[in-house]
């Protein structure tokens, strides 16, 4: 987060300070049980409390934090349990989506998808961790989007976030120099035709990456 005076446009101060700290959070900077004080935030952007109050109301609609009693917003803690189902969770509805979505696929949908893996091969070497994140998050985004059910897709859109904070927590035990090769891989799996195979790609590239233990 910057400090000192910020020149935000008066409909964006919330926006800048919300992506800010979700930043931190996904990042670990703010760790797990770190109290985030209305009046130091807002010192910290020299803004009005209000905003702060709006950014971190986002946050909690998110999981990212929770409201303790006597201690106000702190960052939600992540335990090796909801890792574990979440990632379950995603192994169900991730293998539909995918099987859904395998037919309808055109050769523009797999030039969009070749594009996400270049821009993450950008973003690793230049060590941009959350853009790498984003980048990962977008390409199986796609899939949850073009199987066309409504429901696994507001599935996805709940889940994302704290799927992005898990793989943060991942991708520090474990280089991402591989992940735009992994997602070639994924590509070929589906450009193969064979829906059980490209199924178990996916699988096989969640628990490449899936850390349970946190201690």
């Amino acid at each position: 987060m910057s400090s000192g005076q910020v020149d935000y446009p008066n409909n964006s101060i919330s926006e800048h300070v919300y992506a800010d700290l979700k930043k931190d959070i996904i990042a670990g900077i703010l760790q797990p049980d770190t109290r985030l004080i209305v009046t130091e935030i807002a010192g910290k952007y020299q803004i009005s409390q209000a905003p702060v109050r709006e950014a971190l109301e986002r946050l909690k609609q998110e999981a990212l934090i929770t409201g303790i009693p006597n201690k106000g917003s702190v960052v939600s803690t992540i335990t090796p349990k909801e890792i574990k189902d979440i990632f379950v969770l995603r192994e169900i509805i991730e293998g539909f989506a995918v099987r859904q979505s395998m037919p309808l696929l055109t050769e523009e949908d797999y030039s969009y998808l070749h594009r996400l893996i270049e821009d993450m091969e950008v973003a690793n070497k230049h060590n941009e961790m959350l853009r790498i994140l984003e980048l990962d998050m977008e390409f199986h985004a796609f899939f949850y989007k073009r199987c066309d059910n409504q429901a696994i897709l507001e599935l996805w859109n709940r889940m994302q976030t704290k799927v992005m904070r898990f793989m943060a927590i991942s991708n520090r035990h474990h280089t991402t120099d591989v992940l735009a090769e992994w997602h070639l891989i994924l590509i070929d799996a589906l450009r193969s035709g064979d829906a059980d195979a490209a199924e178990a790609a996916f699988i096989e590239h969640m628990h490449a990456y899936k850390m349970i233990d946190l201690e």
